[in-house]
């Protein structure tokens, strides 16, 4: 009995050591840019430019993507015109084939015809930026941040007010015929030092949900973002009372006690299973706002998180010194091979005249990253 024990306990050290070294190693990377996806959201009417961009399938064929702030007008000689600004739109797209498939893009109508965001918050402030979303059985949930501006008129001068759950009951239909409700996270605070966001990624495996978000908090007068994670059934994600917080290796009940999985992580980034890596891949942009985008690595949901990989750099950034990047992340719904991820990200200015002369700009950007080991 004694040397199956040891037996045993050598074998489940050795484990441990290759999940390790799985997990330290970091895998060959081949990366590759997509003008044909690219080309999905280069339109020259209506939809013509927006951020975020999460998606999330709705059925094996079909795909809905999440946009924040989005052009809609005519795009002439590469410039936007007759255009205007709204908070958020949707778009579905049929085939995951990008040289065959069709896009429909919507957006809210005011009464007398102008364009309106999709989704606006039921208490009247503010606006929302859609975040990631999940089927489920009870139809389609979408994150939705709260956003609202300061007293400033820079790029920048806005702040979150909350984190709310968009529940889509009808998700078969256009999104134009969305029955939409809205209920409020109740674990999302916000203040001068620091906030806790939800709907950052969702990662489902089997019939649970993984909610990614972030916690910021001030350290030496710096704000730093951290990952943190909570889980719940996907047939209860609305029942608040299921969720789980991941806590120093234990799931519990209260949010406050979050485990800080992984530093210097933006509100955005996405959380995808690299099946022939086996190893879960969590890609985002630097600091937020950068030309890098990266990657961490881990065995598990919740860690332990790899070192960042440096995987690209964004080209636009080199245009002129007004041009920044940000918003990177894959699309498990897009990605159809186990050793591939489908990469998202935004370029835009801090000149707002520069983003309306440069339709270029303020559209998503996609990758494929191919990994071998």
């Amino acid at each position: 009995m004694a040397v199956l024990k040891k037996f045993f306990s050598s074998l489940f050290f050795l484990f441990l050591l290759l999940q390790i070294i799985a997990c330290s190693t970091a895998p060959n990377i081949a990366v590759e840019v997509l003008p044909q996806y690219d080309a999905l959201f280069s339109n020259q009417e209506g939809w013509t430019g927006g951020d975020g961009a999460y998606s999330v399938a709705l059925s094996h064929n079909i795909i809905a993507w999440f946009f924040g702030d989005t052009w809609i007008g005519q795009i002439e000689n590469g410039r936007h015109v007759n255009a205007t600004l709204v908070n958020n739109t949707v778009a579905i797209q049929l085939g995951k084939d990008a040289a065959a498939a069709k896009m429909d893009f919507t957006f809210g109508r005011a009464a007398a015809g102008q364009p309106l965001a999709l989704i606006r918050p039921d208490d009247g402030r503010g606006w929302f930026w859609i975040f990631d979303g999940a089927m489920t059985p009870a139809g389609l949930y979408v994150f939705l941040i709260q956003i609202d501006r300061t007293a400033g008129d820079a790029v920048f001068d806005f702040k979150v007010l909350g984190t709310w759950l968009g529940h889509v009951a009808n998700p078969e239909e256009l999104p134009a015929l969305w029955r939409i409700t809205q209920s409020k996270v109740p674990w999302s605070t916000f203040s001068a030092s620091g906030g806790i966001l939800w709907g950052s990624a969702i990662l489902q495996i089997n019939k649970i949900l993984y909610i990614y978000g972030t916690v910021e908090e001030r350290a030496g007068g710096v704000l730093g973002k951290h990952m943190i994670l909570a889980r719940v059934p996907a047939s209860l994600l609305s029942d608040y009372s299921q969720w789980r917080f991941f806590a120093d290796g234990n799931w519990v009940t209260d949010f406050r006690r979050a485990s800080r999985l992984s530093p210097n992580m933006p509100h955005e980034y996405s959380v995808t299973y690299l099946p022939a890596l086996m190893q879960y891949a969590a890609v985002y942009s630097e600091d937020g706002l950068s030309k890098n985008i990266l990657l961490r690595l881990s065995p598990k949901p919740q860690g332990p998180w790899s070192e960042p990989i440096q995987i690209f750099q964004c080209p636009e950034a080199g245009w002129d010194d007004s041009i920044f990047c940000y918003a990177a992340k894959a699309h498990g719904a897009l990605s159809r091979d186990p050793d591939r991820l489908i990469i998202t990200y935004i370029a835009n200015s801090i000149d707002f005249d520069r983003v309306a002369n440069d339709a270029r700009l303020y559209r998503p950007r996609f990758l494929k990253v191919t990994f071998t080991k």
